[in-house]
């Protein structure tokens, strides 16, 4: 299915392209997140006309990603979880987590989804994970897990 980005996505594109992707994932994901037109005659015409307008709304989220950037960029964030003997988590820290603590901390909002720890955070220790602002902007975190006391 040919479809016309409307935003700069990671591995994929940049504004204004052309490109040819699997039903599925244009209308799933591409479309329904406003990243992509289907690419018909007069769509492109669109496109074609608000593509400067688009240039510019990008490079504002680039600012901005930027911004968040210079925040938390290679910060280091503990996280209380309770854990067996065996320094194994009771669960895992998830994505969701992650963001709640930056918001908390650093009053920064980031989506769940463009959160990626390098492995499941399932045991005490640290972590790195990958942040994804913006098509080209990514920073590196660290979570440490640390236990948290009993009650008794």
């Amino acid at each position: 299915m040919k479809v016309i980005l409307l935003e700069n996505v990671r591995k994929i594109g940049s504004i204004g392209e052309i490109i040819d992707v699997k039903r599925g994932f244009a209308r799933n994901f591409l479309i329904s997140k406003k990243k992509a037109l289907f690419a018909s005659k007069e769509n492109i015409k669109e496109v074609e006309k608000i593509k400067i307008e688009l240039g510019k709304k990008d490079q504002d989220k680039k600012q901005e990603a930027k911004g968040i950037q210079e925040i938390i960029k290679n910060k280091k964030y503990e996280i209380k979880k309770l854990s067996t003997e065996n320094k194994e988590l009771y669960g895992s820290v998830k994505p969701t987590e992650i963001s709640k603590l930056l918001e908390e901390i650093d009053k920064v909002k980031i989506n769940p989804s463009l959160i990626q720890p390098s492995e499941e955070i399932k045991s005490l220790g640290e972590f790195n994970v990958l942040i994804n602002l913006h098509a080209e902007v990514q920073t590196e975190i660290v979570i440490k897990t640390i236990a948290q006391e009993e009650l008794k």
